[in-house]
């Protein structure tokens, strides 16, 4: 294979490491060595630890699902339509990203404000959407946000499972938030 096509040891290193940590969030770096075809030594040149490698893959993670999740709402019609077509960007990234739902990084300084910024934005589209009678005016903008992350979250664990493909996963997510959570029980 030409050095041109071949991916940097670093690449494969990212590539192999969301592969074995999506299936075992907790797996020896190891293990992520090896699936990358390097040895562990190498993959400490790039990663000095496991942490600054989970941190590499949440900055690239989040990056990616933005990126997936700009493209996909750029031309929404409503800020349901947006929401809804955020679920059918996001569920097929879950097995690439799904393990950092799991991981605590809430409170690193590098990655808490960019939580926060999301965090802001989803409360925004959920509360423009429920004035535009998608949810119930009652149900309170938290218990929905809650609502849609742990569906999502169901719908990548439905997905790895083989149980759906991301199409159906994201209209069942979909079904599942709006008749729970629609305006007046509909």
């Amino acid at each position: 294979m030409r050095d041109s096509v071949r991916k940097s040891a670093r690449e494969a290193l990212i590539a192999a490491a969301f592969e074995v940590l999506s299936r075992d969030p907790s797996a020896p770096l190891s293990q992520v060595a090896e699936r990358a075809g390097v040895g562990r030594a190498t993959l400490h040149r790039y990663f000095s630890n496991r942490e600054d490698l989970i941190r590499a893959l949440a900055a690239i993670g989040i990056a990616e699902m933005e990126s997936a999740v700009e493209a996909a709402c750029e031309d929404a019609d409503s800020y349901g339509q947006a929401l809804q077509r955020m679920f059918e960007a996001l569920i097929p990234l879950g097995d690439r990203h799904g393990f950092l739902a799991l991981e605590p990084l809430d409170n690193d300084p590098q990655f808490k404000e960019e939580f926060e910024r999301q965090r802001r934005e989803t409360v925004g589209m959920v509360e423009a959407a429920k004035r535009e009678g998608l949810f119930d005016k009652d149900a309170p903008t938290p218990w929905i946000i809650q609502a849609y992350e742990h569906l999502l979250y169901a719908a990548w664990e439905s997905v790895r499972a083989g149980n759906a493909t991301s199409g159906q996963a994201a209209a069942l997510a979909w079904r599942t938030l709006t008749r729970g959570l629609g305006k007046n029980g509909e």
